[in-house]
């Protein structure tokens, strides 16, 4: 059963005034259920006995950030994170594509709970390359490509705090690990 044409068929049997309502509705739904008035609470469910599919989708949803929230250990992730998989297997839905992604990266997610260090930062610079790619449409040369990051990245350090220095410290610091990793 796929959750989208659930979602969609419900929402185009809704009378328009009412699809307004529901899309304020699924801005309810991606809140965490602690944050939700009794009132959004009750109205969540009510949509959820209309479309069950979203209320799995939203339960095991909050149920997989509670592990990321609370798992103290890789092993005590570990055995919670398979315990959900196998309740999402026992749902009627297909996460399928969804856990084989989670097992090709099993190493990599268990190593955030030994630390708790996120790959957000890179995945900031990563978007950042982007968004000048594609506001530089003409680009020729690597090298004016890493020019135009730095001087982008220099503005940043008065919001974020690190320097170009800083940076190609950490540059180095990835570079060196993963020549480790892949010799």
């Amino acid at each position: 059963m796929r959750c989208e044409k659930n979602y969609r068929t419900y929402k185009r049997s809704l009378p328009r005034k009412q699809r307004k309502r529901l899309r304020s509705l699924m801005h309810d739904f991606r809140r965490r259920p602690e944050d939700l008035t009794a009132e959004q609470t009750t109205a969540l469910e009510d949509l959820f006995e209309k479309v069950p599919a979203l209320g799995v989708v939203y339960h095991l949803r909050w149920r997989a950030t509670t592990i990321f929230d609370t798992a103290g250990s890789p092993a005590a992730a570990a055995r919670a994170l398979n315990g959900w998989i196998a309740e999402a297997r026992e749902s009627a839905l297909d996460w399928e594509p969804f856990l084989t992604m989670l097992q090709r990266h099993w190493r990599g997610i268990l190593a955030y709970f030994r630390d708790r260090c996120t790959s957000g930062p890179v995945e900031g610079i990563n978007n950042k390359i982007r968004v000048i790619m594609r506001r530089g449409y003409g680009i020729r040369s690597v090298s004016t490509l890493w020019t135009r990051a730095i001087l982008d990245i220099n503005w940043a350090w008065k919001k974020v705090g690190p320097t170009i220095e800083s940076l190609r410290g950490l540059v180095a610091r990835i570079q060196a690990h993963f020549a480790q990793c892949y010799t």
